[in-house]
């Protein structure tokens, strides 16, 4: 096994760093495997999201420009540690000897048409679920990955399957909420309603809210009341669980 230099060492921590501040999902997992293309070897690579428990979405790909989900899906040999829950990173030569694997419909129908031979893969899964998957790809006539090239996604994995398992989280959680615009209309709130509304959402304190719309700490706790009583709601937690935080989610 190779020895990281310093300057392997600083490019991985520019990726977990990018992990976990670029908002934009797609555009951060482009961009990682851009920077993981500067410490491992491949020639083609793609990057998928969980589709609920068993399925693929999303891709993101380089240097290939098939969606493979679904042929994925039906032939792959290797589903059950696709979807097992637990993190891996694997040579697809660790799991099947490469004589037998080229003799597969997978083989023939995945790798021979795009000319790959071997493949590094890095399944993603947090709290006994899976959340995405990223495979390399080499092409025919180069050498197998090495377990430097592990030891490398091994030092990413858990960065982005936390990630990840955030992000579907949020998506989830989002699924049943309504914007403000939306609640505003739904429930007849009054301008001033709206405008308080938001600035709970925004997290600001009642003191704030005061200061900023030059009304008392009274007033202001029966504009709340009124608003969680056209909401059907108690408390803020409720409202938050109710009510998008943003306009517009990612």
């Amino acid at each position: 096994m190779r020895t990281l230099e310093t300057n392997d060492w600083i490019l991985l921590n520019s990726i977990i760093y990018k992990i976990y501040t670029m908002e934009d999902i797609d555009l951060m997992r482009e961009k990682v495997l851009e920077e993981i293309k500067m410490l491992i070897d491949f020639d083609s690579a793609d990057f998928y999201l969980a589709d609920g428990d068993e399925g693929l979405k999303s891709p993101i790909l380089y240097n290939c420009d098939e969606d493979l989900s679904a042929t994925y899906d039906k032939i792959d040999y290797s589903r059950g540690i696709l979807y097992s829950g637990k993190s891996l990173i694997y040579r697809e030569t660790d799991i099947i000897s490469d004589e037998t694997r080229v003799t597969t419909e997978y083989y023939k129908k995945v790798y021979k048409p795009n000319n790959w031979h071997y493949s590094l893969q890095m399944i993603l899964a947090r709290n006994k679920e899976f959340v995405g998957v990223v495979t390399l790809y080499r092409t025919i006539g180069k050498d197998n990955f090495h377990y430097d090239d592990i030891f490398i996604l091994d030092q990413l994995k858990d960065h982005m399957a936390f990630r990840l398992y955030k992000y579907k989280k949020d998506k989830d959680d989002n699924v049943d909420k309504i914007t403000v615009s939306e609640a505003v209309v739904k429930y007849n709130l009054t301008r001033r309603e709206n405008t308080i509304l938001r600035k709970l959402l925004a997290g600001k304190e009642n003191l704030d809210i005061c200061n900023e719309l030059a009304i008392t700490e009274n007033t202001l706790k029966k504009h709340i009341l009124n608003i969680y009583r056209k909401l059907g709601i108690n408390n803020r937690v409720q409202l938050f669980k109710m009510i998008k935080e943003r306009e517009q989610t990612t």
